[in-house]
Formats: structure tokens, sequence, C-alpha cells
């Protein structure tokens, strides 16, 4: 009886450190991974609701330009963020690798964003925060330098 009890104390033993040992090397092995996120755009004129789209490019129901939603654009305002040189979809919060080339994510510069109406309703006024046209109700539109008049 006493060989049986030990024998069963010995098998107890080693199923438990085996269970923990098996538990402490899941734990490891799930480290938090940096996580990629995708630039989320969608239509200015909202023709679709507030559908996104991963990629720029244009609404297939109107044609217009997809712009960053109005979520990520708050999102920039506030976090800092690092981009790919070749891949600008792709962001993250933490430095780190490009999950499309492995390059390695630059600290996106924070530029001084002017936002005006794609219909021109007030003539060149601008905003310095994304919204709305108080004239026309369209989600304002980020101003791009204009690089015509000069040369290379």
């Amino acid at each position: 009886m006493k060989a049986i009890k030990m024998l069963m104390m010995a098998a107890l033993t080693i199923v438990s450190v085996s269970l923990f040992a098996q538990d402490s090397t899941k734990q490891k092995s799930k480290a938090p991974k940096q996580k990629m996120e995708q630039m989320k755009y969608s239509c200015p004129m909202k023709c679709e609701g507030d559908k996104t789209y991963d990629k720029p490019g244009k609404c297939p129901k109107c044609g217009m330009d997809l712009t960053k939603s109005n979520k990520e654009q708050m999102k920039m305002e506030v976090m800092k963020t690092y981009t790919c040189p070749m891949h600008p979809d792709v962001t993250s919060d933490k430095p780190g690798k490009c999950s499309k080339c492995g390059m390695a994510l630059k600290e996106k510069e924070t530029a001084v964003v002017a936002y005006s109406c794609p219909m021109k309703c007030e003539g060149d006024k601008t905003y310095d925060k994304p919204g709305n046209c108080p004239k026309c109700g369209m989600a304002l539109k980020e101003q791009k330098d204009d690089h015509s008049n000069h040369k290379h």
C-alpha cells in the first residue's frame, strides 16, 4: 500500500510539473506581437454609408477619391505613427518592420494640415481640423501641397 501511495505521488508530481512547463512555454510564444494596422479609407460623399476600404483609390459608386476616415484622421493627429516608406498604408504606433516588405518603419513627420471643402463652397477658406463643410455638408478634404509652380 505504501508503494502504491509513493507511485501515485510520483506520478502526480510528474504530471503537474509537465503541465506547468507546457503552460509557461505557451505564454512565452504568445508574447504580444507588434500589430500593424491598415489605414481605413472612406468616400467623402458617404454614398455607401460608413463603408471603409483598406486601400486608397476611387469610390466604386461615385468615382471620388477615397479619403482617410474621420476616425483615422483623429488617430493620426493624436498618436505618433510610424509608416513604411514604400507602403504608406502600413502604419504602426511603434517602430518595427513593414508587414508587406520588411523595411524599417519611419516616424511620420507631423506637418501642419489644412482642410478645405472639395466643392470650394467658401473659396479657398481652410480649417485646421477635419469635419464637414458648413455650407454643403461634405467632408472637408486634406489639402495637398501644390508643386506645379516649381521645377525639380
